[in-house]
């Protein structure tokens, strides 16, 4: 049993164009994975011949306030064609909007029932938009405690919370476990008990944001559970390279992240 890895073109190599980022990570046999895709050639990106994972799936809104939650869809909306295009399959979503820096656009620091509700019904209508087009929605939970401050009902529970009562294929989760492990930590218990949901994984070490091996989180542990747990999806490294920007420094980190969960 093996995972499809996948490797976030955003944050390695950044001594390169964003071209020739995915060129080199496609070319070592990872998937792809986008942030915010305005204003970049669409049609370079897919004549890379790479295979997208996800991609940012909204760039407005927020999923559990109701005065802009039809943002949230009328965005999503107009990014479908270039995910059609590209061929991803997961477009990622979080419970409310992230401006400069993944800081919260209206910072709120306290949830209520009426957010979860309003987020629960978003949910529910990007999952019909989902299943119109043929693409699935994926809730990233967040850590509020470091880098995302201000988003409610940011947290694993409460992303695996909404995305299991929204119960519908289009639908899923973005198990983030770097988020996870700063927020909530019991990393191998959530895995298993988000299992169900999970639309794709993924991961960086703690402290510092970097690839497997560089921080606290034993990743072979959580590679095994996953596979006791019969995951075989996605997992992608949303990591910066801990030696820099360098094309040496991001091939040294590809190569701890396969070591990692490929042994």
């Amino acid at each position: 049993m093996s995972f499809r890895l996948a490797v976030c073109a955003e944050m390695v190599y950044g001594d390169l164009p964003l071209i020739e980022r995915v060129n080199r990570i496609h070319q070592q046999g990872f998937e792809i994975e986008l942030w915010d895709t305005r204003g970049r050639d669409i049609a370079a990106l897919a004549a890379t011949g790479a295979r997208f994972s996800s991609m940012s799936g909204y760039f407005g809104g927020s999923l559990i306030d109701s005065d802009n939650a039809d943002e949230v869809l009328s965005s999503a909306e107009k990014l479908i064609p270039v995910a059609l295009e590209l061929g991803v399959e997961r477009m990622v979503v979080h419970p409310a909007e992230l401006g400069e820096g993944g800081r919260a656009v209206r910072p709120v620091h306290r949830s209520s029932g009426q957010m979860w509700l309003t987020g629960l019904r978003t949910l529910e209508r990007l999952a019909l938009l989902g299943e119109k087009h043929g693409v699935t929605f994926a809730l990233e939970n967040l850590n509020t405690i470091l880098d995302h401050p201000g988003i409610p009902l940011a947290r694993a529970k409460d992303t695996l919370a909404l995305v299991a009562a929204v119960d519908h294929p289009n639908v899923r989760m973005m198990l983030d476990l770097y988020h996870a492990q700063i927020g909530e930590g019991n990393l191998i218990e959530l895995v298993r008990t988000a299992r169900p949901w999970i639309g794709e994984i993924q991961v960086a070490d703690v402290p510092g944001r970097f690839e497997p091996g560089t921080g606290e989180i034993n990743y072979s542990a959580v590679a095994t559970a996953l596979k006791e747990a019969a995951y075989t999806g996605v997992i992608g490294l949303e990591a910066g390279a801990s030696r820099g920007d360098t094309v040496e420094a991001g091939d040294a980190a590809l190569t701890a992240f396969r070591a990692a969960f490929n042994s």
